[in-house]
């Protein structure tokens, strides 16, 4: 009996009794809440995902270092972003120049890609609202409608 509760209490510690939660999200996480941000704009138009996505107590569209923002993607007020999980005083600015520390034009990055194929992903530089530091981030965009919602991952 006693070789039995040894048995038990060694596979019991080998195996983890939950599963922790990464520090960071990941790809198939962003993609995900990209998802979330079209679901809702179909059911519940503009304005309302533009308030979800910029109020962090929304937790489906902010979780850990995962945060959704929304730009207009193409037209005359092609670049302004209407939303924004991390830094809501973006809103309300047409970013189409902004570059990163590298000098690559982001949003316009973003906006080839909403305009072009669709959907896919963009790397360039942007601070991490973790950590405050410029780090190398991987943001997954799509077209919705006449604008773009994308979610990145910072690279590790």
């Amino acid at each position: 009996m006693r070789l039995i509760a040894l048995l038990v209490f060694t596979a019991l510690s080998i195996v983890p009794l939950h599963a922790a939660t990464p520090e960071f999200g990941s790809k198939d996480e962003a993609v995900a809440m990209v998802k979330r941000v079209q679901e809702m704009f179909k059911k519940d138009g503009a304005e309302a995902t533009f308030k979800a996505v910029s109020d962090p107590s929304t937790k489906e569209f902010h979780d850990r270092d995962l945060y959704p923002f929304i730009y207009v993607r193409d037209g005359d007020k092609k670049g302004l972003c209407v939303a924004h999980g991390a830094r809501p005083a973006l809103i309300g600015k047409n970013l189409l120049g902004l570059k990163d520390q590298d000098g690559k034009y982001l949003v316009q990055a973003l906006a080839d890609v909403a305009n072009g194929p669709g959907s896919g992903w963009v790397d360039y530089k942007w601070p991490n609202p973790i950590t405050n530091k410029i780090e190398d981030k991987s943001s997954y965009v799509e077209k919705m409608g006449d604008y773009f919602v994308g979610v990145g991952i910072y690279r590790q």
